[in-house]
């Protein structure tokens, strides 16, 4: 989304809701965020593709996620992030993407994953095929696995037109050394690490390292691979979330991750229609203020 459709989305917003959704949904803007190298917004709920869409060939599931797809971009996500780790997660995509009318809003993000240089390169091709792209936005180093040949690679890749944004990702909090000394130290558009209302070791140097080089960040794990929720099983939503407007627990974890000023993009997965629904309607209402923020976190670390 360049800054012309932002200003036209904006405006509009006066008049009509930002995007076509559910009337469920709270009827305001969508929570947009600005990619600091550029004067493009995406929304800041997206989708991660772990373990959610590694189904194989089952025709059944494909569809299935189709519609969760359809779902997605209807109630304006715009990130689908995945990898070929993921098994046949990125195959799966493409299937589904071919079921759905519109998806123009697409804004997608894959990785490459491999020690060699070489067969880095073809991932890539074979990513665009699995996907059905021409060419993606972000393409990220994963785990940081050969870096440096990999950046190489993609920084030709940028130059000649081919590609939006470059990036690097880790998760589970692991390799934040290295992770800072190559922010510090290459070029970047974008950076992935886990970040959720527990693990919060990002804020202590990689966030303000972050806003301070002006990298966009994309938060991983929001719901900590699902291990969240058994925390508040048959725990209703406190008050103090209802009264900020938030209707869900899935909407009480991002909402905490999406409004830190540094976070670009949440990209929770899920492979279910109604959390789907619960997850995007944390891109509408408020960002959080600091002061709910730090009430939203001293309820959950005292339940």
């Amino acid at each position: 989304m360049d800054r012309r459709l932002f200003i036209k989305i904006l405006f509009s917003s006066l008049l009509t809701p930002t995007f076509l959704f559910s009337n469920e949904y709270n009827k305001t803007k969508a929570i947009l965020k600005k990619i600091p190298k550029s004067e493009e917004y995406i929304a800041s709920i997206g989708m991660g593709t772990w373990l959610t869409f590694d189904i194989g060939y089952n025709t059944k599931k494909i569809k299935q996620r189709a519609e969760i797809l359809k779902l997605f971009f209807n109630s304006g996500g715009q990130v689908i992030d995945s990898s070929p780790m993921y098994g046949s997660s990125e195959k799966v995509i493409g299937k589904s993407l071919k079921h759905i009318d519109n998806y123009k809003n697409l804004f997608a993000a894959t990785k490459v994953w491999t020690p060699n240089k070489w067969h880095g390169k073809k991932q890539l091709g074979n990513s665009r095929n699995y996907w059905g792209v021409q060419k993606f936005e972000l393409l990220q180093v994963h785990n940081l696995v050969n870096y440096e040949e990999h950046l190489e690679t993609l920084y030709d890749l940028k130059k000649n037109g081919h590609l939006k944004y470059i990036g690097v990702t880790t998760s589970h909090g692991s390799r934040h050394k290295k992770l800072e000394f190559i922010m510090k130290n290459y070029e970047l558009d974008f950076v992935q690490l886990t970040y959720n209302i527990l693990d919060r070791e990002a804020e202590n140097y990689l966030l303000p390292l972050a806003k301070e080089k002006g990298i966009a960040v994309i938060a991983n794990r929001p719901f900590q691979g699902g291990s969240l929720f058994n925390y508040i099983e048959n725990i209703n939503l406190p008050s103090l979330a209802k009264d900020i407007g938030i209707k869900s627990w899935a909407e009480y974890f991002l909402k905490f991750v999406i409004s830190n000023e540094t976070i670009t993009c949440a990209i929770p997965a899920t492979s279910k229609i109604n959390h789907m629904k619960q997850n995007m309607q944390a891109l509408y209402g408020n960002i959080l203020t600091n002061r709910d923020r730090d009430k939203l976190h001293k309820f959950f670390i005292n339940i």
